[in-house]
């Protein structure tokens, strides 16, 4: 089930790329180093480049911290350790504040100089340059976004449950805890673009196969004052409410429902929370009825995975706190390491080679949760989903309620898609 929902700013977009998008003066970077290793671009006989587009100043500002500073860490302990085919690995970044015009900018003057992208935040600018990448650039790019607008291309891999089948297996623990039932109405607020309608689509599925009916709320990412979405919402006598926005969205949404004696529970994409926002004033009612989906552990779990990371990240820095965006970031960065570990045994660090060995990876992941499998580019490393809940208690500020599973409804939404 794949959608194109760019809406009028990316069809603006992908005019102004056709405009910048040959290379030139790039020519021929392919060669070969002195043990037979093929090379291209990014690649240097000592160094590896990769690219990391993220958001340090816009609506994922604080996800963008810490997906940047996980991969910094990454780069490090991966240098450290002798680096990957006798070659040092470095991270260029570059700060796109969630604007379009930058994003896509940032993109242009990164990609002739790097291997791929072990990070660009923001699914609709992914989803812009998606037609550029697969048919010229061809260099692997790991988004932090989950739009299954995305999944077909060899190149941009999605790295967990899509939003949609993410969706579905939220409302899923809705019915499996009996806060909702058939013939109940649910509220859906969420971004226009692509990460919201995506999401859209996946609770639209949900309560067609459950016999809800959904109340839906478009937003933009500007918008962050929810009082008329939950006025509108409580007049439709909403039993639960999904959210498919950003974390300041999702603080308001809680919030102001707590506030006007609301009290429905509310599930959120992976996008929908951060762990700063247990310091404002909703902090309390995020912790009593407010769910988010993942496809990692928190942070914070006991489990060996993230309990090495947290400790590591701490280490390094320690002025900043803990959230689900470290494991994200730091994940990305190895699943990509992963694929070069595997090129170079190929001695093939091209971005063809890269490419080749990314599609040969799975079982990739599990001390995190949830495996990943990369091996088929029409679909997401995993359809499984762990539901956490806000706590304060909690290093990262989340807990598991539910372990990764992958609902009925999700699987035969992936079957069909």
């Amino acid at each position: 089930m794949k959608m194109r929902v760019y809406g009028a700013v990316l069809a603006a977009l992908t005019l102004t790329l056709v405009g910048c998008s040959e290379k030139a003066g790039k020519g021929d970077a392919a060669g070969t180093d002195k043990s037979g290793v093929k090379t291209g671009e990014g690649v240097t006989d000592s160094k590896i480049t990769l690219g990391a587009l993220t958001d340090m100043t816009g609506v994922y500002a604080s996800l963008g911290k810490s997906v940047t500073q996980a991969q910094q860490l990454w780069v490090k302990e991966t240098n450290a350790a002798g680096g990957i085919c006798d070659r040092q690995i470095e991270l260029t970044v570059r700060d796109h504040g969630y604007d379009p015009q930058k994003a896509i900018a940032a993109y242009t003057e990164l990609e002739p100089d790097v291997l791929g992208f072990a990070q660009f935040i923001g699914s609709p600018f992914v989803a812009a340059v998606e037609q550029r990448i697969d048919g010229q650039d061809k260099g692997i790019v790991l988004p932090q976004a989950w739009s299954a607008n995305l999944l077909g291309s060899k190149y941009v891999r999605v790295i967990g449950a899509t939003y949609d089948v993410e969706t579905i297996n939220l409302v899923d623990f809705l019915l499996d805890e009996k806060r909702v039932a058939k013939g109940d109405k649910i509220g859906h607020v969420y971004f226009e673009g692509d990460y919201g309608e995506n999401a859209l689509a996946g609770s639209k599925y949900a309560a067609k196969e459950a016999g809800l009916t959904v109340v839906e709320q478009k937003i933009k990412p500007t918008d962050n004052d929810m009082t008329a979405q939950v006025s509108a919402l409580k007049q439709a006598g909403v039993k639960a409410i999904v959210i498919s926005a950003g974390p300041r969205q999702a603080a308001s949404l809680v919030g102001v429902a707590a506030a006007t004696g609301f009290n429905v529970p509310v599930v959120g994409n992976n996008s929908a929370y951060a762990p700063q926002l247990l310091a404002t004033q909703a902090g309390p009612a995020l912790q009593k009825d407010y769910y988010i989906g993942s496809s990692t552990l928190p942070i914070g779990d006991a489990a060996a995975g993230p309990s090495k990371l947290a400790k590591a990240y701490a280490a390094q820095y320690p002025k900043d706190g803990l959230d689900n965006g470290v494991v994200a970031g730091y994940n990305a960065a190895a699943v990509f390491g992963e694929a070069l570990k595997k090129a170079c045994e190929s001695k093939d660090l091209t971005r063809e080679g890269v490419d080749k060995a990314l599609l040969t990876i799975k079982g990739f992941g599990s001390d995190f949760g949830i495996s990943h499998d990369f091996t088929d580019p029409a679909a997401p490393s995993t359809n499984q989903t762990v539901i956490m809940k806000p706590d304060a208690k909690t290093p990262g500020g989340l807990k598991v309620v539910r372990p990764a599973e992958v609902s009925t409804a999700a699987e035969g939404f992936a079957s069909k898609s």
